[in-house]
């Protein structure tokens, strides 16, 4: 297999130039909107509906979401919704600049944000496995550069510069973030063109929409690759709802030293997104998820027991690592095994799953805190995360996975262009 040493096409460059700038705006607002709305108000159910609304679109239709861009051009679907997403930034721009900014006003806008990043993210989802001709190697090392991306631009890039352009006007943030919006739609614009999805028998969207998420659900390597995330963010929500409060109460640390711990989670992520590519050549896909999954478990574990912060830290970029090398190897593996015609709706379907089970993290954190002490959603997550290593461990085996790749490449010559 030459596929490692072969150099990934031009496109790939602009499109991770684009999904950077993109991101590096994403950071902007994410830190902005909440600022904003506490401009507003200090009721913590108006600031929780403007950060809930963000994430409603995927829970309210994200499979339908993903059989539209199994239907459409993946390309244009990208670059509407970013020229779509920087003219919605114009609405509270304006009404910042004008003073008649409200919280229902945000929460519409955090929501509409949230459907195109649906039809983006699934669209480039999709768009990755054509450009790069399904070559898993390929795919690995593509996904690498743009999570590494993601996380430096979204992660620590991002919110100080959000902070930063709000005190220049509530305006100028949102500004920006448009700016990204339409920098990036013109990257894309300019992006290769891949064939269309193969038109499928004329079929209802709702029932096109069922397929894709009966077809997660009977092949058990794809279900093994959902249930890691939406496992996961049931355990990460239960950690992130008390951790503020663990840091304060347990680890003595105020609003600077929280922000710290959360760089060290971000640093491994970084260094997880990095050597992701090395951990599947050495162990094998299916191995590596394994470790890192139990790497997880074992790092949260750690961090319930830390003593002090710098053994959180330690902890939190660690399991960040972790985090990181999985939300590489697991998305290229399903890029590559997946059909063409398939992709979109198999991978909103997975997200999908992951955006509902974080709601039930976040509650199960909060109650297990309330009921106990600050510790405990802490060995609950770790627990959690440890038996949900076991359970996939046989699901993303080396060998389930070799098969998959055995059963895509011998498909490959009538599922896409060139190959």
């Amino acid at each position: 297999m030459t596929s490692g040493t072969r150099k990934l096409p031009t496109g790939f460059g602009r499109l991770w130039t684009a999904q950077t700038v993109s991101s590096l705006g994403d950071g902007v607002s994410h830190a902005a909107l909440p600022l904003l709305a506490l401009t507003l108000t200090r009721d913590p159910m108006a600031l929780a509906a403007v950060t809930a609304a963000g994430t409603l679109p995927w829970l309210l239709f994200g499979v339908l979401g993903g059989a539209l861009v199994d239907r459409w051009d993946r390309r244009r679907t990208m670059w509407l919704a970013d020229v779509a997403r920087a003219v919605l930034l114009a609405i509270p721009a304006a009404a910042a600049v004008l003073d008649v900014l409200s919280i229902p006003l945000l929460a519409a806008v955090a929501f509409l944000l949230g459907v195109g990043g649906l039809f983006f993210d699934t669209a480039a989802t999709a768009y990755l496995p054509d450009l790069l001709r399904r070559d898993p190697a390929l795919l690995e090392r593509a996904n690498s550069r743009l999570r590494g991306a993601q996380t430096a631009m979204s992660g620590f890039a991002g919110p100080p510069a959000g902070s930063a352009l709000l005190e220049l006007g509530r305006a100028v943030p949102l500004v920006a973030d448009a700016v990204s919006f339409l920098l990036s739609a013109v990257l894309v614009r300019t992006l290769p063109a891949t064939p269309r999805p193969v038109p499928e028998v004329r079929e209802s969207l709702l029932r096109q929409a069922r397929a894709g998420a009966s077809y997660v659900f009977r092949d058990r390597l794809l279900l093994g690759l959902a249930l890691r995330p939406a496992v996961g963010n049931i355990a990460f929500l239960a950690v992130e709802t008390v951790l503020a409060l663990f840091a304060r109460d347990h680890l003595g640390i105020g609003a600077f030293g929280f922000g710290l711990l959360l760089t060290a989670e971000a640093t491994g992520g970084l260094l997880g997104a990095g050597i992701a590519s090395w951990l599947g050549r050495r162990l094998g896909t299916g191995t590596a998820l394994t470790c890192t999954a139990a790497v997880e478990g074992l790092a949260i574990l750690g961090l319930a027991a830390a003593p002090n912060p710098y053994v959180a830290g330690s902890a939190l970029a660690v399991c960040g690592a972790g985090m990181g090398a999985t939300m590489v190897l697991a998305p290229s593996l399903r890029q590559a095994i997946v059909p063409a015609h398939l992709m979109g709706r198999v991978a909103s379907a997975s997200r999908m799953l992951a955006m509902c089970a974080a709601p039930v993290g976040a509650f199960l954190g909060g109650w297990l805190a309330t009921a106990y002490d600050l510790r405990t959603p802490l060995y609950a997550a770790a627990v959690l995360l440890l038996a949900m290593t076991a359970v996939t461990a046989s699901m993303t085996s080396n060998r389930r996975v070799e098969a998959a790749l055995r059963v895509a490449r011998a498909a490959a010559p009538a599922d896409g262009p060139g190959r």
